[in-house]
């Protein structure tokens, strides 16, 4: 058979995965060593994930993820539109939790230009964005839970998340790319209406919860597929930067709203879940903590909510009310130029990072005085995460990366960008 080339085949891919190997061959695959090719069209690697495997047998010996199929070239397309008309496209960054990302990259503009949203539309943020988190905690106990076979609980986990979609629909106008947060504030008011369905999830919540934990913490199947694999240390994930779940999995006390308070959670009782084991049960243990622990917040701010406005009643750095555009002539002229040339902050740079599902996503942005960045760059919480993915798999069984990718959540829109 006719060898080939590790330059012919995929010089930088197959050069990593092959190390100091000098040549590349498919003959007599079964009885040596092996490269298989996992997505990006696989169910498994949660998008569009490729993942190149070295195989011994059934055994990893050395992986190379490769990403880049969902880049959009978000962080350059900042550079041309306003910074309201970015908002929209931080739906599309960790798509299974949209509102927290606006909220994420708001703080970020509201810093940089000096203001600061007020108080209930803060408090509504962080009800959002707490929902959020347990929406996308839900699909990620679910699919983690299917990639090793237990569909149940898949099912059961989209059932609750289902319900958290109708209450983003009451409140935000939509189910999915809410695009709800504002820079000064909200889109609009959280009405009487919408805090009485949000009473009522949260308090029938906990039941279904209980259901889906007793369902997989005592399943031995689902135990020991996940148990002592994909183990990260403590070090080993603070030196990947992994944050998020992942590190907090791996005994790492950290947690954004809790190390760099924002918004009011200085004011609101949780805590931080933390597992010491490193491994994707541990991972799974910690999600399932931290969506209780994002019940019990949102209950505290429901209590703590102000009356108020929703909006930061400034004409010139943020949209006016629609009420005073038809009526006051200086509102129009504000609202026409903020949505044509968009609002002008001062000289400088910023970097604002918050806890999302996924981890640490940070916006870094760069002006110049102008209605647009300069420069902006994401943090991704997934990019930095999947960095860990060729040290967890080594060692591991064909059959625990599956097991592995869906322990670590990655989201490829938000780590393509």
């Amino acid at each position: 058979m006719e060898r080939l080339t590790k330059d012919e085949v995929h010089p930088k891919i197959v050069q990593a995965l092959l190390g100091t190997d000098s040549e590349f061959s498919v003959e007599d695959a079964l009885e040596n060593e092996m490269v298989l090719n996992m997505g990006p069209q696989h169910p498994a690697t949660h998008g569009v994930l490729r993942v190149l495997l070295r195989l011994d047998g059934e055994t990893v010996i050395a992986s190379v993820p490769e990403l880049g199929y969902l880049h959009r070239g978000y962080e350059k397309m900042a550079e041309n539109m306003s910074y309201l008309e970015f908002i929209p496209h931080t739906d599309r960054l960790d798509y299974i939790a949209p509102p927290a990302n606006n909220v994420a990259y708001c703080l970020a503009v509201e810093k940089l230009a000096g203001i600061q949203a007020p108080p209930r539309a803060q408090y509504i943020r962080m009800i959002i964005g707490e929902l959020a988190r347990m929406a996308s905690h839900l699909v990620a106990i679910g699919a983690m839970s299917m990639d090793v076979g237990a569909m149940t609980v898949f099912l059961w986990a989209l059932r609750e998340r289902e319900k958290i979609m109708d209450i983003f629909d009451l409140v935000c106008g939509a189910r999915f790319t809410t695009s709800y947060a504002r820079i000064g504030g909200v889109g609009s008011d959280m009405s009487s209406e919408a805090i009485a369905g949000i009473r009522a999830f949260i308090d029938q919540f906990d039941d279904k919860m209980d259901e889906i934990e007793k369902l997989l913490n005592g399943n031995r199947i689902f135990i020991e597929r996940l148990e002592g694999v994909g183990v990260i240390e403590k070090q080993d994930a603070i030196d990947f930067g992994l944050t998020g779940p992942n590190l907090r999995a791996s005994g790492c006390e950290f947690d954004i709203r809790r190390a760099m308070p924002y918004m009011f959670y200085s004011e609101v009782d949780f805590k931080v879940a933390v597992y010491n084991e490193g491994d994707s049960l541990a991972r799974y243990f910690v999600r399932a903590d931290e969506i209780r622990s994002s019940a019990l917040i949102i209950r505290q701010c429901l209590e703590k909510i102000p009356q108020g406005e929703f909006m930061l009643n400034s004409p010139k750095k943020v949209l006016p009310r629609k009420t005073e555009i038809y009526t006051r002539m200086e509102e129009l002229i504000h609202d026409f130029m903020i949505v044509n040339f968009g609002i002008n902050p001062p000289v400088g740079e910023v970097y604002s990072a918050v806890e999302n599902p996924k981890g640490e996503l940070g916006f870094y942005i760069v002006s110049q005085g102008e209605g647009h960045p300069w420069k902006m760059k994401i943090r991704s919480p997934s990019f930095c995460n999947l960095q860990a993915l060729p040290h967890l798999l080594k060692g591991r069984f064909i059959s625990d990366v599956v097991a592995i990718i869906g322990s670590i959540d990655p989201i490829m829109g938000e780590a393509d960008k």
